[in-house]
């Protein structure tokens, strides 16, 4: 099964990187960065994570005046794995020759380490990423960092893609990347996999990084790009990377990729022409992924034998996508399954969404006496809900609501979806 699986997310990333770019370079610096990278920081220590992105930088930059110049090579990614090898090679020697000088002028009688050939093999790559996803994911750096670095050593993204995507400046994540890898480098010797008691928390770490990598792209409040799908896609790779590790294939790593497949199976329902985003219960559903809830359902069935917040999650996001006849028993489900969230791990945003449930459970009045404990006063969504569950009881305050959260709204679109709102508002 879980061969299948994998074939089939190769084939959809195949599909969302052609979104991404039409040339073949980016395609390859998206998708070979952190490959080359991770397996530069595992042959040659940590401590050289910034000479490995140098020489893989430089040999993409060596491929584009090349290939330009001489044709692109019958394997392109052999060829680049090839200059990165060479790039290392040379480096490396030059730096023992250097290091073999000096010690011998100062009599020093340590012996020095043989270069070490790099393995480029499939097993050594997955073994090479796996481990650096553990070594970015180190709970000694903030989680904002964790995740600049996850964008950038493990999906190959940009200083100015980073900034964009985490609504920071380029100024900003250059220091942000330079301080976490200097706390990397200082804890060298955790390139490599966590010991068994510390495994359970690494591995909920790396989770969440991939989960907040995730919500990055698919919950863009802040972007008027309102689905960055180059982030969902990341999140998705990395997550199969855990799932082809026996140690990491558990039932909640399943339960999060369950989930990402059922959103990603609404990506083209959830935005309008205009761009502006379309609720759920507005989406066309001729355009939702029917192949894609499948292997979520795949994913989730894989996920039994345990609970997590992942599980529940997928859960109302399965429920949402099932198209179940009785509305009322899916609804009296989703609400069940937002109780027990809650009780798991209590967040403001799922609360808010509680609501909604509640609403067409026990009706309007009982959801606005919930969401009003809430107080989510910065956030326009709440706004939008409240104003949702005012309509018919309070035109006053739902003008209210609507007014509170334009005034919050941090895009175009979502300014526009407020003054749509209002302007039918009788």
């Amino acid at each position: 099964m879980k061969k299948s699986l994998s074939i089939f997310l190769d084939r959809l990333f195949f599909i969302f990187e052609s979104y991404m770019s039409n040339q073949l370079i980016p395609h390859l610096f998206r998708t070979e960065y952190s490959r080359i990278v991770a397996v530069l920081c595992k042959t040659y220590g940590i401590s050289t994570i910034e000479i490995a992105e140098d020489f893989v930088s430089d040999s993409f930059y060596k491929a584009s005046e090349t290939w330009k110049a001489k044709g692109i090579p019958d394997n392109p990614k052999a060829w680049l794995y090839t200059v990165a090898k060479n790039k290392a090679k040379d480096h490396f020697k030059r730096n023992d020759l250097y290091r073999s000088k000096i010690e011998r002028e100062l009599i020093f009688e340590k012996e020095l380490e043989p270069f070490q050939e790099l393995d480029l093999s499939e097993h050594n790559i997955q073994d090479s990423q796996l481990r650096i996803i553990f070594a970015i994911c180190h709970p000694l750096n903030p989680k904002e960092s964790q995740v600049a670095l996850a964008l950038r050593i493990l999906c190959g993204f940009g200083i100015e893609e980073i900034a964009n995507a985490l609504l920071s400046t380029k100024s900003t994540i250059n220091k942000k990347l330079y301080r976490a890898k200097e706390k990397l480098k200082a804890n060298g010797r955790d390139f490599v996999f966590p010991k068994e008691e510390e495994f359970e928390e690494r591995t909920e770490n790396v989770l969440s990084v991939i989960y907040l990598l995730f919500n990055e792209g698919y919950y863009s409040s802040t972007k008027d790009q309102k689905i960055q799908k180059d982030l969902c896609l990341e999140a998705m790779r990395l997550l199969q990377l855990l799932l082809s590790y026996e140690k990491t294939d558990l039932p909640r790593v399943n339960a999060l990729m369950a989930l990402f497949c059922f959103h990603a199976s609404r990506f083209e329902a959830r935005i309008d022409e205009q761009g502006n985003q379309v609720l759920l219960n507005d989406q066309d559903q001729s355009k939702w992924d029917q192949a894609l809830i499948e292997k979520g359902e795949e994913f989730l069935n894989a996920s039994s034998g345990a609970e997590s917040k992942y599980h529940l999650e997928a859960l109302i996001a399965f429920s949402h996508v099932r198209m179940l006849d009785d509305e009322t028993r899916k609804w009296e489900a989703v609400l069940q399954f937002y109780n027990r969230l809650l009780q798991l791990d209590y967040s403001p945003i799922a609360a808010l969404n509680r609501t909604y449930a509640l609403s067409k459970v026990k009706g309007k009045e009982a959801a606005i006496e919930e969401a009003l404990k809430i107080k989510l006063e910065e956030n326009n969504l709440y706004y939008a809900l409240l104003a949702d569950l005012y309509e018919g009881i309070d035109s006053v305050k739902q003008v209210e609501c609507l007014k509170k959260g334009l005034d919050v709204c941090k895009t175009e679109s979502d300014r526009s979806f407020f003054i749509q709102k209002m302007s039918v508002i009788k």
